[in-house]
């Protein structure tokens, strides 16, 4: 008798990645636009830190909306694989692999927030600091979360490069749901790369953010309607029988 995974239909796993990407996008979008984009101020280290202090509960609903969005890519690296494997299962698993190296790069960066919080709190950090030194910390913890999601998303990028081509190569997917999906990728890669390599990136920022934020939540968020609306379309597991050949026999 196959167990309670083994029995769940290819819309069962279409639907778990479908609500997961789009709850992922919901939480993201609070923790970045609601939360981090008001409090923390470009080149204003005073500001930042007076903006954390004053809304610590706010900055710690932004750290734990990271850890669910965490939480959130495992179950989606998951749900693809299972829903792709029958595409090409090598592939398939590189593409999960890639996100959950994502993923644990993007948990890495979030222990920045932590030490954050650690050092507006604690009293001690102050006067072994002084305040220009702390707020200094603070500003430098918060260049490396960024700077570690821009690592993050290279192997993002490369994931939804590997996705794309599989739902393109599928037969039961829109092929321009594949074209979408591997021009987020490509998105997400370049502009990291950008950030990475032009030391006026800031010069270019806005081209950049156009560049990953338009291809990334059109291809994004068509893969998760589709695979809501229409997952029924994808086919069973076509089981591989045992030839009379292969069979040994004692």
């Amino acid at each position: 008798m196959k167990n309670g995974i083994a029995e769940k239909t290819p819309l069962f796993y279409a639907r778990v990645a479908g609500y997961s990407l789009l709850l992922l996008a919901l939480i993201a979008l609070y923790a970045n636009f609601f939360v981090l984009l008001e409090l923390l101020i470009p080149g204003d280290a005073a500001a930042t830190v007076a903006n954390i202090t004053a809304n610590e509960l706010s900055f710690r609903f932004a750290i734990a909306s990271f850890v669910i969005v965490l939480v959130l890519d495992v179950i989606i690296s998951w749900a693809l694989y299972v829903l792709l494997r029958r595409v090409d299962k090598t592939g398939a698993l590189l593409a999960m692999i890639f996100r959950l190296v994502y993923s644990a790069i993007l948990g890495a960066a979030i222990f920045n927030f932590l030490s954050i919080l650690l050092l507006v709190k604690e009293e001690a950090y102050l006067a072994e600091l002084g305040t220009n030194q702390l707020q200094g910390q603070v500003m430098l913890l918060i260049d490396g979360f960024s700077n570690g999601w821009v690592i993050g998303l290279v192997f993002f990028g490369i994931h939804l490069l590997l996705i794309g081509y599989l739902v393109f190569k599928s037969g039961f997917m829109p092929k321009i749901l594949g074209i979408l999906v591997m021009l987020a990728g490509l998105g997400y890669m370049i502009d990291s790369f950008a950030y990475i390599i032009l030391e006026n990136y800031d010069d270019y920022e806005i081209v950049f953010v156009l560049i990953v934020a338009i291809p990334g939540a059109i291809g994004e968020l068509a893969l998760a309607i589709w695979l809501l609306l229409k997952g029924k379309k994808i086919p069973e597991m076509t089981p591989v029988k045992e030839s009379c050949e292969e069979r040994v026999h004692p």
